[in-house]
């Protein structure tokens, strides 16, 4: 009788001890995880900085063309809307860094942007006076300082995802992800050769 208590109390002990295990090893693996989305966020503000920034400037550059191109109103009008657009798009990624979705509406927004902006870049080349003016040119200073800014946050920002990624899909690890539903994070990455570059703003040519 002894004996079987003793047993049973040395099997219970066991027990318990196993399934204190399994409860650190499931603690310590959600907080490995939780770490590296912190780091996809903390990529992400240094990212949303630089792009406030910039979305802070181009309402400048259009006023200031304004002044000159007073027939491209369609032009500066499709300049402020994608701004706009890719505004609203940064400010969702700065809710959850780590949701594809939202990535992806961001990715398009910025795209958009790079392009109407380029479209602009080009048509104001015909305006010599534009060209020259000291507002425009000080903008297109900050603005690529700017632009370098953020493809560098960039590259830091895809280096955090890959490393989320990989985090989520790793044996043990991805058993845990499975269960508190980590889902895979998108980079960013752009969508066409026209967005790979910075948008030029060189009125000093």
């Amino acid at each position: 009788m002894m004996l079987a208590f003793g047993t049973g109390a040395i099997v219970a002990i066991i027990c318990g001890g196993v399934g204190l295990l399994l409860i650190f090893w499931i603690v310590s693996m959600y907080n490995g995880l939780i770490t590296l989305k912190n780091r996809v966020k903390n990529a992400w503000a240094q990212i949303d900085v630089q792009l406030q920034r910039r979305y802070d400037l181009i309402p400048n550059l259009v006023e200031t063309a304004k002044g000159y191109m007073k027939h491209e109103s369609e032009t500066l009008e499709a300049v402020t809307q994608a701004r706009n657009m890719a505004h609203s798009a940064a400010q969702a990624m700065g809710a959850d860094p780590t949701n594809a979705a939202n990535m992806k509406a961001f990715a398009g927004a910025e795209a958009g942007l790079a392009g109407v902006l380029g479209r602009l870049m080009a048509v104001a080349e015909a305006y010599p006076d534009l060209k020259a003016n000291q507002n425009m040119m000080q903008v297109q200073e900050e603005l690529t300082t700017t632009e370098n800014k953020v493809a560098f946050s960039r590259q830091a920002y895809n280096d955090s995802v890959m490393h989320f990624n990989n985090g989520r899909e790793q044996f043990p690890s991805n058993i845990i992800a499975g269960m508190f539903n980590f889902q895979e994070a998108a980079m960013w990455e752009v969508e066409s050769e026209e967005a790979k570059a910075a948008p030029k703003v060189d009125f000093g040519a």
